[in-house]
């Protein structure tokens, strides 16, 4: 994994738990360097969750109706400006 995109950590967890991640990835024939991505795969899904749990937080006063009209609005808007786009670029290679 190592590359000019990625930062060394040092971390320390309690013997339990580097007991039961190593276990966890020899059960599943993945290598020592492997550790690296299992706790980056974990720490993006912890920051996911925090970040979902957070954004539930914060429309929690929204009916679910004023929710879905958000998502779709801004869904709407991300379509129509990815369409722009492509229309530029095609317009360009022409």
């Amino acid at each position: 994994m190592p590359n000019d995109n990625t930062t060394r950590w040092t971390v320390s967890v309690s013997k339990e738990t580097d007991i039961a991640v190593r276990s966890f990835l020899a059960q599943r024939g993945l290598k020592k360097g492997d550790l690296s991505k299992f706790i980056e795969e974990a720490a993006r899904w912890r920051v996911f969750e925090q970040t979902l749990t957070e954004t539930r937080a914060a429309f929690a006063d929204l009916a679910p109706e004023a929710v879905q009209d958000l998502v779709n609005e801004a869904t709407d808007a991300v379509r129509n400006e990815t369409r722009e786009s492509l229309v530029r670029a095609a317009k360009q290679e022409s």
